[in-house]
């Protein structure tokens, strides 16, 4: 799996950042311990978390 950024996920929609990180979590499943893909997925999915939650607390 590629990293993807904060950048990246700006401007996304809350359904656009679920299916993504529907994604995440698939590639994460199917890494092995210890890969490059691995630690991609748990960044991208720690991304995805930070960018649902400032949608939450736009003012």
């Amino acid at each position: 799996m590629q990293l993807i950024t904060t950048y990246e996920l700006k401007g996304r929609t809350e359904i656009q950042l679920s299916a993504l990180y529907a994604a995440a979590i698939g590639a994460l499943v199917r890494s092995e311990p210890e890969t490059p893909e691995r630690r991609n997925a748990l960044a991208t999915l720690e991304n995805i978390t930070r960018a649902r939650i400032s949608l939450t607390f736009k003012f």
